[in-house]
């Protein structure tokens, strides 16, 4: 009876692993080396707006059921002329994507991930981080940065430039931030304690273009 149990127990462990691989591939799929790089701002289809309509910044989106009062500012307005010029255009769906960059491209400069970077970024905001990846290099520093919390993202300035749509967005963040010297020791920050940092991204994309995708095309820091 005991050898019996073991049998079973291990065909019953094995079946659970099978179904937890197969899960795992119905979800992530297989990678052939031919994968479309990952869709950071997914546009969802939504009718044009009506004649008069407005289009109002995410945080001042009113809760279902109520009919939202679009501010008259040039926020509002930018949005509205990018919405107008690309009507899957969602302020909402463009900050989830807007967040999810902020990490990836933040964790891809910590690690001097030149790769990982270049599909995000223009080539002059590209060629800024090579150069500080390839100086960091030559110093023999290290960096290590850790983004805590994303406390907030919010939509500052928008505007369409012809045919290209350009957002920037607020992001104030919890990170640690350390530089290591190539002992070990500390050349700059505190691995101890965050600090609360404020960055300015700016963000472009070409309205006609049917890639969905926005690059990163100028930074600051306040």
């Amino acid at each position: 009876m005991g050898e019996f149990q073991q049998y079973f127990d291990i065909i019953l462990f094995a079946m659970v692993a099978a179904f937890l691989v197969l899960r795992l591939r119905s979800v992530l799929g297989r990678r052939t080396g031919n994968e479309r790089r990952r869709e950071l701002f997914v546009r969802r289809a939504r009718p044009a707006a009506e004649k008069g309509s407005d289009l109002v910044s995410p945080s001042l989106v009113a809760p279902p059921g109520t009919v939202p009062v679009p501010p008259a500012n040039a926020v509002a307005g930018g949005l509205t002329e990018i919405h107008r010029a690309d009507p899957s255009f969602d302020p909402a769906h463009f900050l989830e994507g807007a967040r999810t960059a902020f990490d990836m491209i933040v964790t891809a400069f910590a690690s001097g991930e030149k790769v990982a970077l270049r599909p995000l970024l223009s080539d002059e905001v590209f060629q800024q981080f090579v150069s500080a990846i390839d100086d960091r290099a030559a110093a023999k520093e290290t960096l290590e940065t850790r983004i805590l919390r994303l406390d907030n993202a919010d939509i500052v300035e928008a505007e369409l430039l012809g045919r290209n749509a350009h957002v920037t967005v607020k992001l104030t963040s919890h990170q640690i931030n350390v530089t290591r010297a190539m002992d070990g020791s500390i050349v700059d920050g505190d691995p101890e304690h965050p600090t609360e940092k404020t960055d300015y991204w700016t963000f472009a994309r070409d309205t006609r273009s049917s890639d969905p995708n926005w690059v990163l095309v100028a930074t600051s820091s306040g």
